[in-house]
């Protein structure tokens, strides 16, 4: 790995995921599983900024008006059409549920972006399709992107297997990212990704190697 042409990509981890006032919480869903990779991320995202490795948030912001999200997008948690979904307004801020620069598309505070940190808005469970996402990594000239974030097995999968059929170099952090579904689904993302996509590693392997990296 050429820590010049890498960079860090961390997925959807905002408010209406991983905070016990956002979305998942108020839909019923554990989401304590999803802020186990909280401390993980603390440890790595340090360590890559001063590595130099471009730190790109990849977050969920829909347009408030819902234009570019198809019906079936729209029933994303919400099956049945009845409950709580984009653009509702949930918990004591009652803010919109995903909607772009509002409390729940925020990074949850535990992770405060870095000035500069570069932020990427989604509309999909992948980050490249109809974002900024691949024209950036490219300008930025890396080959090689590292990932971590929540739903392993949704939104950091999808992306890490685009990243990889548009020829990037893929690897995911088996404990910076997490999932609010059963361990299973965890499990056969991390076999999915050493066996077709790449690879994974643990923050510690990866903050070692950092450590005996020449500058």
């Amino acid at each position: 790995v050429a820590l010049a042409r890498s960079a860090l990509i961390v997925i959807d981890m905002q408010n209406d995921f991983c905070h016990a006032d956002g979305w998942l919480a108020h839909v019923g869903v554990d989401v304590g599983r999803a802020r186990a990779a909280i401390p993980h991320l603390q440890n790595v995202l340090p360590a890559a900024r001063a590595a130099g490795l471009p730190v790109v948030w990849v977050n969920w912001g829909n347009r408030k008006d819902l234009a570019n999200i198809s019906p079936g997008r729209r029933h994303v948690y919400d099956g049945s059409g009845e409950g709580t979904g984009l653009g509702d307004p949930v918990g004591p801020r009652k803010a919109a549920v995903l909607e772009k620069e509002s409390w729940g598309a925020a990074v949850v505070d535990e992770l405060k972006p870095e000035p500069s940190d570069i932020k990427v808005d989604k509309h999909r469970m992948s980050g490249f399709w109809d974002t900024a996402l691949d024209s950036i990594l490219r300008n930025l000239k890396v080959d090689t992107l590292f990932f971590g974030g929540v739903n392993a097995d949704q939104c950091v999968l999808l992306t890490l297997a685009d990243a990889n059929f548009l020829g990037y170099d893929t690897l995911i952090f088996e404990d910076a990212s997490a999932t609010t579904n059963p361990d299973f689904c965890l499990e056969a993302t991390l076999i999915n990704a050493r066996q077709i996509f790449g690879f994974t590693l643990t923050t510690p392997a990866f903050l070692k190697a950092l450590d005996g990296a020449n500058p």
